[in-house]
């Protein structure tokens, strides 16, 4: 067992197949590649939250396609690097616990001391959901029982009121199968009837997958045409995937977009700010996008939010250098500067 000394080493030694993913920010796939340059610092973790990287791990033998689960919460140093001694520790837990045969059914001893790994994390439902059915197209398994009577709804065939029996799994399952084209068309008709509160399952559900260019265009119509604050939250948490594409870079570039907000004189909702900055970062992977979110959270006047929503983006390895650079740049508002002098201030008296 001495050749042990990374998370894949252990699953690759127990014979086990295996997928990796971050589960902190949406459900992102990490390849192999990339996990064991993770593992050996040869990569900051890409996905931070709050000095942690949120792991999921589903592996099976050959044998059998029933996938066992762990979820490892492990610390980041400053650097976004991954803390080795912790993950070593989380090694020699599972060690002691199994031995190599990670697929074993645990004793109630072996039991007690897996519960008692002071790296493992209970995802949140809907995140769950969405794993399972990710896991499941990869798979090519069954969707779940529940998925069927997602199809008939999102087809119009319920009435859109008579939501109660959506199961949360079943939507995970039918927007983890958009590539269906029966499924697509279904949900681009029914996206303008939906409920709000169908629509927030659907969103966390949605944010993690990779959506088609009329697709895209649909949220975005749903954006624009939202009643309320969260209606509109939830179609930009809805894109968060793909917000990249040229539209929602739009999209975003316009809520942004300092002559907006002059016109309509109302300030961006701080929801919305943390929703673009957590989970659609990559919309502000430039400098002239970077500068017009800072300058919208400046605005807000909280210093508070703007140290915390700073400190989470410049722990993002992609956005690390265009923070910087932008709380550097000349070009800033007297209100940024003011923001920026109070988050250095801040940080100078603890």
């Amino acid at each position: 067992m001495s050749t042990i000394d990374t998370i894949s080493d252990l699953l690759n030694f127990s014979g086990s197949q295996f997928r990796v993913f971050d589960i902190g920010r949406r459900i992102d796939k990490i390849s192999k590649t990339d996990f064991e340059k993770i593992e050996t610092c040869q990569l900051p973790y890409p996905f931070p939250i709050q000095g942690h990287a949120h792991i999921a791990i589903a592996f099976w033998q050959k044998s059998s396609k029933t996938p066992y689960l762990w979820f490892i919460k492990l610390p980041l140093d400053e650097r976004g690097l991954l803390n080795q001694g912790a993950r070593n520790h989380f090694i020699a837990i599972i060690v002691e616990a199994l031995g190599n045969d990670l697929t074993v059914d645990p004793t109630e001893q072996q039991e007690e001391l897996l519960k008692s790994n002071p790296y493992h994390f209970t995802p949140a439902q809907y995140k769950l959901a969405s794993l399972n059915a990710k896991l499941t197209v990869e798979l090519k398994q069954k969707a779940s029982s529940y998925y069927e009577h997602a199809q008939h709804y999102f087809s119009g065939n319920l009435g859109w009121d008579d939501w109660q029996s959506l199961g949360v799994q079943g939507i995970a399952d039918f927007a983890a199968r958009l590539s269906n084209n029966e499924n697509e068309q279904a949900l681009i008709n029914a996206l303008a009837h939906i409920p709000l509160q169908v629509f927030s399952v659907l969103a966390s559900a949605l944010e993690n997958e990779a959506l088609s260019a009329k697709m895209i265009e649909r949220l975005i119509k749903r954006y624009h045409s939202a009643q309320t604050p969260d209606e509109k939250q939830q179609a930009l948490r809805a894109l968060a995937s793909n917000c990249q594409h040229p539209h929602v870079v739009a999209l975003i570039a316009s809520l942004l977009s300092a002559e907006n907000r002059a016109q309509s004189q109302v300030l961006l909702p701080a929801d919305l700010l943390i929703i673009i900055s957590g989970r659609c970062w990559q919309a502000l992977a430039q400098g002239d996008m970077m500068m017009l979110y800072l300058e919208q959270l400046a605005k807000l006047n909280d210093t508070n939010l703007f140290s915390a929503i700073f400190k989470d983006m410049v722990s993002i390895p992609l956005l690390r250098h265009i923070v910087l650079a932008a709380i550097r740049s000349e070009n800033r508002s007297e209100q940024l500067a003011k923001a920026i002098g109070q988050l250095f201030n801040q940080a100078g008296s603890h």
